[in-house]
Formats: C-alpha cells, structure tokens, sequence
C-alpha cells in the first residue's frame, strides 16, 4: 500500500484521518463522528469535464475524484509519472446514487402527473375545469426541480465513477464497480491482489465510498431491524451502529515494484480471504464462528504468516448474533496465546459504520497504525471477551515489535448482510525478502525486479451455462432462433411501456422515448421447482433477481447439480446495474412530497381553494403510495443481492458480488470470477451478467441521448442508427480445467483469456487504441495469434460511429497477420437487442454454443453492410446464414467475444473449443 485517500466527516485527508483514529477522550470510548460530506467543495474543472456534464454527476463520482486525487498525491504521484496503461481503477459502493434516484423519480413523476389530471378531472368544479395542460406543466415543473439532460443515462451509472477517475488520471487498465454489501472493500482488496499477483496490473486505485443518498436505504434497513441508532454506540453488543458516510482510496502495487519505484510503502497486504455462508431465507449476518475461524485459517495459510498476529480489528458490527460468533471465533483463534497479547479495535468506533466503505477504513487504518508503529485507541471492554489473549486499546499507545523479531502483524475481520465474513492479514513494511513460496500455478510470476514473466495461464473451463432472452426460455432456445434467423426485436407489451405516457416519436425528449421497440422478457411469476421462498419475500424481488434465480436452476439442473451440490468454495459474480429497479421505485414512493409540492406551485391548482388542494393531493399520495411495502425491501433491492439469492437459495457457500462495468459488466464479472480461480482463491465460480433495460427509464434516459434506434437494431448496415434495448441473463458455471477433468464434468469449451482496457479519454465516444489494447491484452496471455481466431463475435452496438471503430479495431489487431480464413463477425445484438450488463454473456452464450456445435452463426436484419466498415482490411466477412465451422489445421476452433462499455470500457475475451485431449 502505497498511497490512501480519506474523506470522512471529521477527516479530510490522510493526515486529518490519523489524527482522529489516535485522538484522546476524555471517558476512553469516542463517539462515531456525526454529520455527512455533503460540505466538501470540489473543484470538477480541474479534471477536465466539460460543463454539460457537471450536472449530470452523481455526488458519489465528485467525492471519488477527490480521494483518488488525495491518494495519488500521497503517493507521489502529483510530482512523478504514474505509468498509467497497466494500472487498475476499480470503485465500490452501496445502495443507489442521487441521480440516479433524481431520474427515476422524474420518470414515475410522469404518470403521477398524468394521474393528477385525471384526479383533478374526477374531482368535479373548480378542480375539473383546471384539469387540462395539468399533465405537461407538471412534467416541465419537475424537470426543472430535479434537473435534466440529454448526459443523464451517462452521469447516473456508478461505473462512470471509476470511467471518471481513469480518465481524470489517464489510467488505462481494467476499469470496474463492484458491490457486495458491508464487505465490498474486501472484494476490491481481493480484486487487486489477484491481478497483480498475475501480472496483469502494475498498480490497483481502490476507491470505495458510501453516502446517504435517499430515504430509502434508512427505511429498509429499519424493516430489517437494522435501522440507524445514532445515539447510541456501535460497540455495545446489542446495537446495530450508525451507518455513517466515508469515501477511501488506496493505491496497490506489487512489493517489489514499489521498492524499485522508490514509493513510500505503509504496509503490506499478505492475505485476503473470503467465506460465504450459503443459508436460504432472508439475508442476515453470519453467525456461525467456524466460518470466521475457517477464513482466518485460510488467511494465515495463504501467506505462510506463523508469527503471531499482535492486533485485530474487528467488525465490531453490534449486531448480536453475528458480534457474538465474531467474538466465539477471535476467542478460539488466539487460544493459547499470552494473556493481552492480541489488541482489539474498531474503526466504527470513529466512524461509525460506514458500510461499502467499512473495509476500507480499517485497512487504512491499519497501514497508518503499522506505519506510526501506533496502536490508535478507542476500543473498550464491551466488544472484547473477558480474560484471554485479547485486549481492549483504550488510550492511544506504542506498538511493540513481537518478541521473536519478525514484523508488526495485523489481521481485519468484516462481514455482509448477505452472509459473508472476511480476514485480511497485513504486516508493516521492511526491507524485500523472499515472502513466500511460487505464486499459485497458471499464474505470471513476479521477479524480484518487479519483471513479469511469460508463464501461461490455466484454462478455465465453462461446465455449465444457463440463459433466458425474449423469446427464449433457456439457453438452447437462444440458439435456435439464431440458427433460425429470427429477430425478437418488436414493440413493447402496453404492461412493460406505457405508450399514452412516454411515447414521443421523431423528436429527443427529456421524459420521453421517441421508440417503442425492444426484445421484452416476461418476468418469472413464481420461484422455480424445489425452491421455497414465501410469496411476500418472491413478491419483493426485483424482477432482475428472478430472472437471474430461473436461470442458475436452469444451470444446475443441466449438470445435475442438486441444491448444496457444488462443494468447496466458490463465487457468484454477477454483472448487474448497480441500482435496481425495485431500490429506484421504492425510493421514489418515499420522495411522493417532492411531487407534492411541485403539484402544489402549479398555475392550475393555485387557482383552487385550500381544502380542495388538499383533498387532491390526499387523493393523489392514496393512490401512489398505495403499494409501498418495505418488509422486505432490501433484499430485493440489493445490487449484489442478485447473486447473493442465488448462493443462499442453492446452499452455495458462494461470495456473492455485483459487477458493473456498464455494457461490458458481465464479462467484468467474468473476469473477475477468472481471477479468483487462477488465484486460488475459490474452486468454482457462477458468473454472467442480467439487466432488463425494456422499461420506461432506461428508453426515455437513452432516447434522450439519441441511443436508440428509430426502428430496429441493424449491427454492420449502412442504415444502423442505434441500438433496441432487450432483457436478457445468461450464467456460466466455471472451474480450473484440470478440476473439471478431475471432477468428471462436461466441459463445452474453455476460457483461455481476457483482456481489459480503458481509453482514458471519452465517456461516450468509442475509441480505437483503448479497444485494440483490450485485445491485445487478451493475446499476450496466451500462445496462439489472432489469425488462429475463426469466429468474433462483435459488440455490435448498431450505431455506425460505434460499429465501424469496433471493426477499425478488429482490423488493427486481426489484420496484423496474414490469414488463412476471413475472421466470421456476428453480433447478438441483432437478435435479442442490447441487453446492457447482460451483452458480454449473451455474446458468449452464442459464442459457446457456436464452437460446441461447429457452427458459424449468422446475423439477422442485415440489408446492406455498410461501406464504412472496411471489411477487407482484417479480411472479415458478415454471413447472413449459418455455416458449418470447418476444423482448423492443427489446433481447436477458437473464438473471441468483444464487450464495451460506455466511460472507455474494453473487455475482450478469447474462448477455446474443448476436443477431450490433456492439455
């Protein structure tokens, strides 16, 4: 660790930060400081974004813009070069953004608007005459109030928030958000070390924030039981602790890179390690304690740390359960040791708990404590079990070197709601030393030098897969219609958009879509057989949530796979959009006042009595609130609850994470999920991507860009203007290859790479360099060449700019060595639309399907290739027919899947046919 950002409320900056973790009390046990960031004041021109778009941001990317900057800083990297092209960006946070809950709820105020004409209508005299026009002033009112521009759908997406800081810094790696509850610090941790550890980053920028963004995360965390109790302290044993606000950023590098770039090392991270406890039923805090002793144990194994561990910081969540196996586990981890050997801590003492962000926070504070050779105070009694090795630290004091003469040790603990629990180990800096034996096979060992080598990575095979698309059931159907040529692109159901509400054609609109068409998926209405979920818990559910929980089923049964049969540890990876439906929705009946008063400054209802106003905004909240149950809230709106519904449900002890890179997120979550296998870390992973963008927002915010296309879909043709929304999940269950072999499971092909990129220049504009180093990337990790690739399948957005740089890419990258084949170029889109988080895995899908069957795949509603492509340059070719795939001289048919995101996002993903040799 090499640089820390922090903005907290009563520390802004690294410095600030230390003060008050070491800062005396007068009684020993310091309150968690109160008050929010809402009082920072960041200047945004200095990061070069244009002016249009300062409106559009979401509070959340302003504050991570500043602690990276503050991080880059205390590294030294304001007055030396960072080199930018190998290193990572990856952001994680919580719970929706403020503009993104401002355009939701500029979007439902429509058809409240709408209802207020009716309402006023109904209502007789007075109030009926001043009915007409109602609608469209309330629609022009509200954009006024909440603000509104064509750059929205760009500003609300948490993966601008990373997309924004690579651009501000010019950093070109791997460009990511993630989410996965309290512990989502700890996947970010975990994320780094799995790269660099493979060589594929020089350096990880780790930015994780969490603020109060809206009324709604207070209200479903009291209908859990876990509201905020500011008053009260989070150490005692029966409190939940406030949820407090924080943004932190961390700058990771290898060891020996950092010594020879002569940064200033706080400490070193030797483990971090992650366990789920897969339990059906509603989301709650683990309590079992062998499943925090198991991922101790496993943290000290990984990096051979036999000295003693000398401090703990500890969760600390005070919710009962889980603090109390927190402390059975800490008891019995240390049993043995010299009685007070061990002190205990919490950053929530200082803070509070600051949620997504909660992870961070310690290990910042435990870098900083390493670093000083301090132990900060503040712990009591109260959160430490009598007698034993553990001690409470309640005056700041000197940490002592251990009597054995190796490093100051620490080890974090966390845990989610979800229920995971995480150990992390760390260890103060000292002169290099081999620490460790080789890294875990399949990976690129670091030299000394900080030098990578060539070594090639373990395939990864895919041993199950899953998928449902409009018009497509399960994954095989997918196929069919592509075999078949058949486009699901259409007109929406009236149930899915409301036409009379937000259909505007031939025009750009704020609120509303100039089309209608899209490739809708009907939502599950029930769970799927051998499941049991209550119907008021199913109901909750976002519809993203069921669908994702239909398709695992259709995954594991496929393999024969009963529930709680995968054993070992595994992942759920899942690339989502991270703020879910059902979480804007509902934030939005809490905000039924904001539109109430904007209803009340109208010319027509101004012209009413009193009471009547009354009686109509009374009408008017009866009838919008009408259906606000918050029971069960925040399980069915949780981003990563998402993959968190599908470890619990199936008894999988599974880490649950959603991924979000915009339109690359699947293949985001795929790459991490890769990661964590090569790494070790896990010995299975279920990951892919699902997003339902067929709804009112997501057209009206796209429209309103000029996104969309007019009619439909048409990837490569002269007449592409756009791109059809489409609803779509598709899962991948994947392990190590000589696992599945070992294991006896059917392999339909296997991963051999994928590479990431970010242009650090535009967030909407494509780019050919960022999306030819993707792929390059790809390629440096294995043996083969780009003319050994038969088949792409394309990204395909369908607008011509966006087309025809993806092809002048391909055309750098696969033309550069003569072939002995055109390279085959299809792209899903065409098929099922654009499905958002979802189109790396549905390209997979096909692209799987295509080397399982030897069988190029065609495209569809194509009527003239477009001049612009250049085909000849790769040599390419667009078949509008399906072909047999001929075998390849002397090796498999290979494939590869392109993924971009909006922010710069390049994902490439190189994919093998498995034949049933050794490898």
């Amino acid at each position: 660790m090499v640089g820390i950002g922090a903005l907290y409320p009563a520390a802004r900056g690294t410095e600030q930060y230390w003060r008050l973790l070491t800062a005396p009390a007068t009684d020993g046990t310091p309150a968690p400081a109160a008050g929010g960031l809402g009082d920072i004041e960041v200047d945004v021109a200095r990061f070069g974004i244009p002016p249009a778009q300062t409106g559009t941001m979401a509070r959340m990317q302003v504050l991570a813009l500043e602690a990276a900057r503050q991080c880059l800083q205390d590294a030294g990297y304001d007055r030396r070069p960072l080199p930018s092209d190998r290193v990572d960006v990856a952001v994680g946070t919580c719970f929706g953004l403020d503009r993104q809950y401002a355009n939701a709820l500029r979007i439902e105020g429509a058809r409240y608007a709408v209802e207020l004409e009716r309402t006023l209508a109904e209502h007789g005299g007075d109030a009926s005459d001043a009915s007409a026009g109602t609608s469209e002033e309330f629609r022009a009112a509200l954009i006024r109030r909440l603000g509104a521009s064509p750059h929205d759908r760009v500003g609300e997406l948490v993966s601008s928030i990373p997309a924004r800081v690579a651009s501000a810094f010019k950093l070109r790696g791997r460009t990511l958000a993630l989410e996965s509850a309290d512990v989502t610090s700890y996947l970010g941790l975990a994320y780094a070390m799995d790269n660099l550890r493979a060589g594929l980053s020089d350096a990880v920028l780790l930015v994780v924030g969490q603020r109060h963004e809206g009324p709604f995360v207070a209200r479903a965390l009291a209908a859990k039981g876990l509201e905020e109790k500011a008053s009260t302290r989070a150490t005692a044993p029966c409190d939940t602790g406030p949820f407090s606000e924080g943004v932190g950023a961390l700058l990771v590098k290898r060891l020996s890179s950092a010594e020879q770039d002569g940064d200033r090392v706080y400490a070193t991270l030797r483990s971090c390690v992650l366990r789920h406890e897969g339990r059906p039923g509603v989301f709650r805090y683990p309590v079992r304690a062998g499943l925090w002793e198991e991922a101790a144990v496993a943290g000290r194994t990984s990096c051979a740390a036999a000295e003693a561990v000398q401090y703990v910081e500890a969760a600390g969540s005070g919710v009962a359960g889980e603090s109390h196996a927190e402390q059975r586990a800490l008891t019995a981890l240390f049993t043995g040791a010299a009685p007070g050997s061990v002190a205990v801590g919490s950053v929530r003492d200082r803070l509070g708990h600051t949620f997504a962000n909660a992870g961070l926070a310690g290990v910042s504070k435990i870098a900083l404590a390493l670093h000083h050779r301090r132990l900060p105070g503040g712990g009591t009694q109260s959160q430490v079990p009598h007698g034993g090795a553990l001690r409470a630290v309640p005056m700041t004091e000197d940490w002592p070197a251990p009597s054995g003469g190796g490093p100051r040790r620490a080890a974090l603990v966390g845990s989610s709601l979800t229920g995971t629990v995480a150990h992390v180990v760390m260890e103060e800096h000292r002169t290099s030393h081999n620490r460790g034996g080789a890294p875990p096979e399949g990976h690129r060992a670091v030299t000394g030098t900080g030098t990578v080598s060539r070594a090639r990575p373990i395939p990864i095979a895919v041993v199950g897969y899953g998928g449902r698309f409009a018009g497509c059931p399960d994954a095989e159907a997918l196929w069919a219609h592509t075999l078949a040529g058949r486009s699901m692109v259409g007109p929406m159901p009236d149930d899915v958009f409301d036409r009379s509400i937000y259909y505007a054609p031939g025009a750009l609109s704020l609120d509303r879509s100039y089309t209608d068409q899209g490739a809708s998926l009907p939502v599950p209405d029930g769970p799927p057989p051998g499941l049991r979920l209550p119907p008021s818990r199913y109901a909750a559910l976002d519809a993203a949530q069921r669908v994702a929980l239909d398709v695992a089923a259709e995954l594991l049964a496929r393999r024969g796979y009963p529930p709680g049969g995968l054993p070992g540890s595994g992942l759920v990876a899942v690339g989502s959009n991270l703020g879910l439906h059902n979480e804007r929705r509902l934030n939005s009946l809490l905000c039924v006042d904001v539109l109430e008063q904007v209803a009340d400054g109208l010319a027509a209802l101004g012209s009413l009595s009193a009471r009547t106003r009354r009686e109509v905004l009374r009408l008017m909240r009866d009838r919008t609130v009408a259906d606000a149950d918050f029971t069960h809230a925040l399980d069915g709106c949780l981003a990563s609850g998402v993959a968190a519904l599908i470890a619990n449900e199936f008894a999988l002890d599974a880490v649950p994470v959603a991924v979000e890179a915009a339109c690359a997120s699947s293949l985001a979550a795929l790459d991490l999920a890769v990661g964590r296998l090569r790494s070790g870390a896990v010995d299975y992973a279920l990951a892919g991507g699902v997003e339902l963008p067929c709804n009112a927002r997501d057209m009206v915010l796209c429209s309103s860009l000029g996104l969309l296309s007019h009619e439909r879909i048409t990837p490569f043709d002269e007449s592409a203007d756009g791109f059809s929304p489409g609803d779509g999940c598709a899962l991948f269950l994947l392990k190590r290859y000589d696992d599945a072999l070992r294991d006896g499971d059917p392999i339909h092909g296997l991963l051999r790479s994928i590479g990431a990129s970010n242009d650090a220049k535009s967030l909407i504009a494509p780019d050919i360099a960022g999306q030819a180093s993707a792929m390059l990337q790809a390629f440096a990790q294995v043996e083969f060449e780009p003319s050994d690739v038969d088949y792409l399948e394309a990204h395909g957005t369908g607008t011509r700019v966006g087309d025809r740089v993806e092809i002048a890419a391909v055309a750098q990258v696969y033309g550069a060595v003569a072939r002995r084949r055109p390279l085959d170029i299809s792209s899903a889109k065409a098929f099922f639309g654009h499905t958002f988080a979802a189109a790396g895995a549905t390209g997979l899908l096909r692209a799987l399907h295509a080397v399982r069957t030897a069988t190029v795949p065609p495209n569809t509603s194509l009527r003239n290739i477009s001049p612009d492509l250049a085909l000849d340059r790769i040599p390419g070719r667009i078949r509008t027919d399906a072909a047999p795939w001929e075998a390849p001289d002397g090796h498999p048919r290979r494939a590869a899947v392109s993924s971009f995101g909006t922010g710069g996002i390049n994902y490439h993903l190189l994919l093998e046919e498995y034949q049933g040799r050794p490898r």
